[in-house]
């Protein structure tokens, strides 16, 4: 277990320590405990499934890891090759709460999987388990950056491109079987391209005069939604899901970025100049609308599936500095949820609604990182050998 790991699952059972307020490393930040976490003891028959399955419930702002005391204690078993055994009971009197086993693609996967069964089963305000989710991402190697996939602790970890150019910007197709990405692969300029995550075959999926970039799915994978500038400035087009089909539909001297499909899918959000600030629009067409952020520089929205009424995004606070913001619309305005000393860019919304993974950065390198948005509360997820990270896109699982 690394070291980072140990210092967190330190202050998860015995508290926050005073040097601990602000984190001491990139990616890290403990503001403090969320008064209503459901206290739990976690443990499983091997090592390796035990430290996973830690560190996985500390990266969860709705519990509490304790050593002893009322709790809900919650046993992981290796079953076989591929399934992992949840045994839950309650209190002292271990009253039983549910038992199920679990199977995945890999022991790891399993574990994950069944970690998420005891979400459900014990979080007592029905949030989501989030722990199987699989992640994609860009590895930074300098003149070179590739597309990369893992799950969420950065096991499984490989890199799926192999472009030797710049890969920008992956998102996963809904089913998880492709991701599209902007690379600079062969024409020098951006164009979209459709990797195959299986096979790692990759063909063009747009590719016009000027830049294209920003492409993502629709929640039913039926669309994509992307900017092309072929036609002057950079607009808002859509295409069906094999990148045919493409339609303008925005059309104005402003510069537009960053779309992103409403969880029912009818609706996209997006940056516009000037600002940049977000906007609202059909995916039918028609006039886009300002959502009032009280910020001045609000870009790369990310509209929560696990909670609709939610779109975290990047704006610049006093300083100059860039945090992660959550703009509600039954409050109608954005509240900074991440409390670092770094910059936080690039949220990608976990499945609870509640928790989100996003680039933490400063002058010397970017991470992956776990922000609970309740809290302020983030724990770094990439792992060092891998080198600067970021862009990071969420698969559900």
């Amino acid at each position: 277990m690394n070291s980072i790991l140990r210092i967190f699952l330190l202050i998860a059972l015995l508290g926050v320590p005073a040097w601990a307020q602000r984190g001491s490393s990139i990616g890290d930040v403990v503001v403090g405990i969320d008064k209503n976490t459901v206290l739990i003891r976690v443990s499983a028959n091997t090592s390796e499934l035990n430290d996973l399955a830690l560190q996985a419930f500390a990266s969860h702002g709705r519990y509490k890891l304790v050593a002893s005391g009322q709790a809900f204690d919650i046993k992981f078993t290796a079953a076989g090759a591929t399934q992992v055994r949840v045994d839950i009971t309650k209190g002292a009197a271990a009253t039983p709460v549910a038992s199920e086993v679990v199977t995945g693609t890999s022991p790891r996967n399993a574990l994950l999987r069944a970690a998420d069964v005891a979400v459900v089963k014990t979080n007592g305000v029905g949030l989501k388990g989030f722990f199987a989710s699989k992640v994609a991402f860009i590895r930074d190697q300098g003149r070179v950056k590739e597309v990369c996939v893992a799950d969420l602790f950065f096991g499984e970890a490989k890199q799926i491109t192999h472009d030797k150019a710049l890969a920008l910007m992956p998102r996963w197709s809904p089913d998880g079987a492709k991701i599209i990405y902007t690379s600079f692969y062969k024409s020098g300029f951006p164009d979209i391209f459709l990797l195959d995550v299986a096979s790692g075959r990759h063909e063009t999926f747009v590719s016009f005069r000027g830049t294209n970039q920003g492409a993502r799915f629709s929640p039913n994978g039926q669309h994509v939604a992307m900017v092309l500038s072929g036609e002057g400035t950079p607009e808002i087009y859509l295409s069906n899901g094999q990148g045919r089909q493409v339609a303008r539909k925005t059309r104005s001297d402003a510069v537009k970025s960053s779309p992103c499909f409403s969880p029912d899918g009818g609706r996209l959000v997006f940056t516009m100049e000037p600002g940049p600030q977000l906007y609202l629009m059909s995916t039918a067409g028609g006039s886009p609308q300002r959502l009032v952020t009280g910020f001045r520089y609000a870009a790369e929205p990310d509209w929560s599936r696990g909670n609709p009424q939610k779109i975290a995004c990047t704006v610049r606070v006093d300083g100059g500095k860039y945090q992660i913001a959550v703009y509600d619309f039954a409050a109608g305005k954005a509240e900074v949820v991440s409390k670092a000393t770094f910059d936080g860019v690039e949220a990608s919304w976990l499945p609870d609604g509640r928790h989100l993974v996003y680039t933490a950065r400063d002058r010397n390198s970017s991470v992956l990182s776990i922000l609970d948005t309740e809290t302020g509360n983030s724990r770094r997820i990439s792992v060092a050998s891998l080198g600067p990270v970021a862009q990071a896109s969420v698969l559900a699982q």
